[in-house]
C-alpha cells in the first residue's frame, strides 16, 4: 500500500538540494565580495602610496627609489574612539632641531591592535591655525616597536582633518604612516618628536620604512 513516504522523501531531498544550492551561491557571493573588497582596498592604498612618492617634496628624482614601504595590510586599519580632553593647554613640543613648536592635545584615540588596548593623542599645531589651508589640520605622531630598527627612529606621522572625527570615532589607517622630512635630510628641518605618551607598545609593520639612502 502506498503510504506517502516516497513522496515525503522526494520532497525533503528537493528542498534540501534547493537550500544547499542557495547556501553555496550565497557563500560564493560573500567570498567573491570579500576578495573584491580586499583587492579594491589594496589598489586604493597602492594608488595613495604611488601618489605620495610621485609628489614628495623632499625626496626627488632618482632618489625616490630609496623610499620604502611595508606590504599593505588592512588589519592595521582600525576604528578608534575619540575623546576630547577637559584641559588642552598649549605646550612646547621638542623637535629634531633647535626650534621648539607649540601644540596642544586636541583629543585622545583609543583602539585595540594586536589584541592590545592602546591610547594615542591627536595633536593640533598653534601655528597652523593661522593658515587658511591647514587650520583644520590635526596630526597623529607616534613611535612603536619598529622605531629605530625598521622605521625612522624619531617616529612617523598620520594626517587628519577635523571632519575625520565623526560620531566620536576616527578611522586610523597605519598603512598611510609616513616619515617627517628629517628622516631624509639632517639639520635642516624642525620636525616635532612624538611625546613619550605616544609610544606604542606594539610593532606597526605597515606604512613607510626607514629611508633607504643615507641622509645628508
Amino acid at each position: 500500500m502506498y503510504d506517502g513516504r516516497d513522496s515525503f522523501t522526494r520532497s525533503f531531498l528537493n528542498n534540501f538540494m534547493t537550500g544547499l544550492k542557495i547556501f553555496i551561491t550565497l557563500a560564493f557571493v560573500i567570498i567573491f565580495s570579500s576578495l573584491y573588497s580586499q583587492k579594491s582596498y589594496n589598489d586604493s592604498l597602492q594608488s595613495y602610496i604611488d601618489g605620495y612618492v610621485k609628489d614628495h617634496e623632499v625626496v626627488t628624482g632618482d632618489d625616490k627609489k630609496y623610499l620604502r614601504f611595508f606590504p599593505i595590510d588592512e588589519n592595521y586599519r582600525v576604528i578608534a574612539d575619540f575623546e576630547k580632553p577637559t584641559d588642552n593647554k598649549w605646550f612646547s613640543m621638542e623637535t629634531s632641531g633647535h626650534e621648539r613648536k607649540i601644540y596642544r592635545v586636541y583629543g585622545s584615540l583609543s583602539f585595540t591592535i594586536h589584541d592590545t588596548l592602546v591610547r594615542l593623542n591627536l595633536y593640533q599645531s598653534q601655528n597652523l591655525l593661522t593658515d587658511r589651508k591647514y587650520k583644520d589640520y590635526l596630526v597623529l605622531m607616534f613611535t612603536d616597536k619598529t622605531s629605530g630598527y625598521e622605521t625612522y627612529e624619531a617616529g612617523r606621522y598620520l594626517d587628519f582633518r577635523l571632519a575625520d572625527i565623526r560620531n566620536k570615532k576616527v578611522i586610523i589607517d597605519f598603512n598611510k604612516a609616513y616619515n617627517p622630512y628629517c628622516a631624509y635630510v639632517k639639520n635642516k628641518y624642525n620636525c616635532p618628536i612624538p611625546p613619550g605618551e605616544n609610544n606604542l607598545p606594539v610593532a606597526i609593520r605597515v606604512g613607510e620604512k626607514t629611508y633607504g639612502k643615507k641622509s645628508n
